[in-house]
């Protein structure tokens, strides 16, 4: 419960922050659009004039508009997969930041009401130490409408909010067609990508077993042949116990082999106890923070052992890095996996372990990411929606 409520203060502060800068923006897109409608008045009758006004306006709208997607993103998580706004005439800009800057003075106006609110609502706290309380009746009163007020303005944040994302996809996004071809171009691309790493991890899978365990057991049985035609008792006994010695070596391998494939913990304990285990086998201390309270989808699952998975083994490799740190938070909408470490940096994303990590999140419609400038440090994120 308290979990909960914390996500939910978290997720409100998000989004009032959000409106707040809204309200700011929305004050220059206020003058904008008045500067522009005056401007085009004069030459309204004008095609050309009209014209040329609007496109050198449109150039200023599509810095707002710039600006309102970043917002939204951030503080809102709208993401505008197709932006209109960057066409040549900046026409879907500027009607945007017309139709917009009414919106966001609502913003700032609920925000208002929340601060109004607040006060009236908590006035029997401090009123008494401020000024004289003699009609204790209409203290009451006026708390209880101040709190009427705070908890309808509280709501009304987030009614706001997601007017602000509806108005970024009417007037900015794509066309339900756009979208639709948008989308089968990302299936299509993303399926590619999935069946590649499928032959990769068979390529992969053939190799180790062919160079490590497939030699040792060879080994294993000339050992074994040996020890079967030695006359010597003792030399045969030595023999033997090289056999069994090499017999566990080639079971690590196959267990290596065979984890790498996919973890059987992961089925029987959940991810958890898997990237437990990814950072107990890690030769570098890994730090993993885990904030996970209700269950996963299992592909959701399976895709973040392998981003953490796959990262560790990348670092412990060719990072030249003395430690790690893995967090993995799940919030209403997505899981964020991050796996950070203090090393060389200067990592190639085109690399072929960092490639397949991109397409597995892509099958998921994640997004994954790495920043890896030199000298460090290299963080590597993956968003994994979670319905």
């Amino acid at each position: 419960m308290k979990q909960a409520v914390a996500r939910w203060g978290r997720a409100w502060a998000r989004q009032a922050a959000g409106l707040a800068w809204g309200t700011a923006t929305a004050v220059a897109e206020l003058l904008l659009a008045l500067a522009a409608g005056l401007a085009v008045l004069p030459v309204a009758a004008w095609p050309r004039g009209r014209h040329a006004v609007l496109r050198g306006f449109g150039a200023l709208a599509r810095k707002a508009a710039g600006l309102e997607v970043r917002r939204l993103a951030r503080f809102h998580g709208v993401r505008i997969s197709s932006v209109h706004e960057t066409g040549e005439e900046g026409h879907a800009a500027l009607r945007y930041v017309v139709a917009r800057w009414p919106l966001g003075l609502v913003g700032g106006v609920v925000l208002g009401c929340v601060v109004i609110g607040a006060g009236y609502g908590t006035f029997m706290l401090y009123g008494w130490a401020i000024t004289d309380l003699r009609y204790l009746w209409a203290v009451i009163a006026s708390s209880l409408a101040g709190l009427l007020l705070l908890f309808l303005a509280v709501q009304g944040v987030f009614g706001v909010a997601a007017l602000e994302g509806q108005a970024a996809r009417h007037f900015l996004g794509p066309s339900h067609h756009d979208e639709l071809e948008r989308r089968i171009a990302q299936l299509a691309a993303s399926r590619a990508e999935v069946m590649d790493v499928v032959h990769d991890e068979r390529r992969r899978i053939e190799r180790d077993l062919h160079d490590g365990v497939q030699q040792r057991l060879v080994a294993l049985g000339m050992l074994i042949g040996r020890a079967r035609r030695h006359r010597d008792p003792e030399r045969a006994a030595a023999l033997l116990l090289q056999a069994h010695e090499e017999s566990r070596r080639a079971l690590a391998e196959l267990r290596e082999v065979a984890w790498r494939v996919y973890p059987a913990v992961l089925d029987e304990a959940g991810l958890r106890a898997a990237l437990e285990s990814v950072a107990e086998r890690s030769p570098l201390p890994v730090t993993l923070a885990y904030q996970v309270a209700r269950p996963l989808p299992r592909q959701v699952e399976t895709v973040a052992y392998f981003v953490v998975s796959e990262a560790v083994t990348n670092v412990v490799k060719h990072a030249g890095a003395t430690r790690l740190d893995v967090r993995v938070v799940l919030d209403e909408r997505e899981l964020t996996v991050t796996v950070r470490d203090d090393g060389a940096g200067g990592a190639d994303v085109r690399g072929g372990g960092l490639t397949g990590l991109a397409s597995r999140v892509a099958a998921l419609d994640g997004r994954f990411t790495v920043d890896s400038p030199a000298g460090g440090p290299t963080v590597v994120g993956a968003e994994l929606p979670c319905g």
